[in-house]
């Protein structure tokens, strides 16, 4: 299922489906919110999609240093536990799944969530919040994860510029 122009998008029934940490960031200090949580409500006010947050059943530190090496260390051991499953997707059309960049990666937080998700059929709409890295590796790393979806092309935003990306999020969709 492709869809023709951007505007096609809109008017399907969407989930944006999205991991996000608040406490310390790079670059911008201590947050209430996490970057990429505020990618996804821009894109929730926008399209009307519903929304899951994908919660480590293990919370990460709360100090960058030590959150940064955590995940490091689940990426490298695939073994991240999350607090909830995706609820039934069946009745989506489109996709939305956002992520920070951790090493290049998505969290593996949200590799745990995808990786027994039926997303043959869907449009995936990646979108990620970096500090210097864009997509990275998350759009192949979707791909991967997600057999038989069509990966459309992703959106990046500098974490520390999130809070003036609202136009660039609206281009994107």
């Amino acid at each position: 299922m492709l869809f023709g122009k951007k505007e096609d998008y809109k008017d399907k029934k969407s989930l944006i489906i999205y991991f996000s940490r608040a406490d310390e960031n790079y670059s911008v200090g201590y947050i209430d919110k996490g970057n990429t949580e505020v990618i996804a409500e821009y894109i929730q006010k926008l399209t009307g999609a519903n929304m899951f947050k994908v919660e480590p059943e293990i919370p990460y530190a709360k100090d960058y240093d030590t959150c940064i090496n955590e995940a490091k260390e689940r990426q490298a051991s695939h073994n991240a536990p999350i607090k909830e499953d995706i609820p039934d997707i069946s009745s989506y059309e489109v996709i939305y799944i956002g992520s920070p960049v951790y090493w290049g990666d998505m969290p593996e937080e949200l590799v745990t969530a995808l990786k027994n998700v039926d997303l043959i059929g869907k449009v995936i709409r990646p979108f990620v919040t970096h500090e210097g890295s864009g997509l990275a590796n998350i759009p192949s790393q979707i791909k991967e994860v997600c057999k038989g979806a069509e990966v459309m092309n992703g959106l990046a935003i500098r974490g520390s510029a999130v809070g003036s990306s609202k136009n660039k999020v609206e281009e994107w969709l």
